[in-house]
């Protein structure tokens, strides 16, 4: 099966759009003629002995055996071909938790390793490319952290970048499909849309014709997320320090009570807190000894 270029077709189907979106990536043609999709045997895949990662956490295999065996392997293992096996390259968590889901085969993209190392040397050289839109830079991260196994330490150290820059472009795949295309389209830079990448896909989509429109700069983008915040926060304020007739009746008792001002907070939630004031030691004395008595 080979890798076709285009949203919703080929190894897009396989690879989640937040992964891997071969519409946005640079280097589908080369992949294209290198690597090759089908199912493979689980007993004919073997582990890498130099992967550094030992450990696999148990409980957190078992989960994703669950989620296997309820959708299937969504995402394919990468492999290079070693003697009569194959040798695993990226996706050994889903190699080993299809086995715990007691599958038979699973989806691999196959290589060799000339091939493999091919594809580094093209997404290099294509990061470096000065065309390039910041979305397609980000799918060649995560394309080298998905098929190669790679931190993105070591992302940066083989594309000459600091791993901040790599962190934060990679991040822009978070991004709803309108914003990541107003990119592609060069509508949209990516300092303008980094502050947005952590509001919801609502939210963004509802602000971005106005940045395009309007020509927003990145500062004015990072003032308007700031606006949101602290109406957020504003709105939650409001929520805890709202008081029922409850809240004020019990407030009033415990003030004549205590003989000194009393404030309580309550949140929506049932938590919040009560506050007594007191103005010097012999009051505070005082207090004491009635909650303690």
């Amino acid at each position: 099966m080979s890798i076709s270029r285009g949203l919703g077709r080929g190894l897009g189907n396989l690879i989640p759009t937040d992964t891997v979106d071969d519409f946005f990536d640079p280097t589908a043609e080369e992949d294209e003629k290198i690597s090759q999709l089908k199912e493979l045997p689980l007993e004919e895949i073997i582990p890498d002995e130099d992967q550094p990662r030992t450990h696999f956490n148990e409980a957190q295999l078992a989960a994703l055996a669950d989620s296997i065996r309820e959708n299937g392997v969504v995402q394919p293992i990468v492999v290079v071909k070693e003697g009569k096996k194959y040798k695993i390259v990226a996706g050994e968590r889903r190699w080993r938790a299809s086995k715990i889901a007691g599958l038979k085969t699973i989806p691999a993209i196959i290589r060799t390793l000339n091939a493999q190392k091919r594809l580094e040397i093209s997404l290099i050289e294509n990061v470096q490319r000065e065309d390039l839109n910041p979305i397609e830079v980000a799918t060649v991260y995560a394309k080298f952290r998905s098929q190669f196994n790679l931190s993105n330490a070591e992302i940066a150290k083989r594309v000459g970048k600091s791993e901040s820059a790599v962190v934060n472009t990679t991040r822009l795949l978070n991004l709803p499909d309108e914003a990541k295309r107003a990119m592609v389209d060069n509508k949209l830079s990516e300092g303008q849309m980094r502050p947005l990448v952590t509001l919801t896909p609502e939210q963004i989509n509802d602000v971005l014709p106005k940045i395009i429109k309007e020509g927003w700069s990145a500062r004015k983008v990072e003032q308007y997320k700031v606006g949101l915040n602290n109406q957020k926060k504003a709105k939650t304020s409001a929520k805890t320090t709202e008081k029922s007739p409850e809240v004020e009746t019990m407030t009033e008792s415990i003030r004549e009570h205590l003989g000194t001002k009393v404030r309580i907070s309550s949140s929506a939630r049932g938590s919040g807190e009560i506050v007594l004031k007191f103005k010097d030691k012999k009051e505070f004395e005082k207090l004491c000894s009635i909650l303690m008595a």
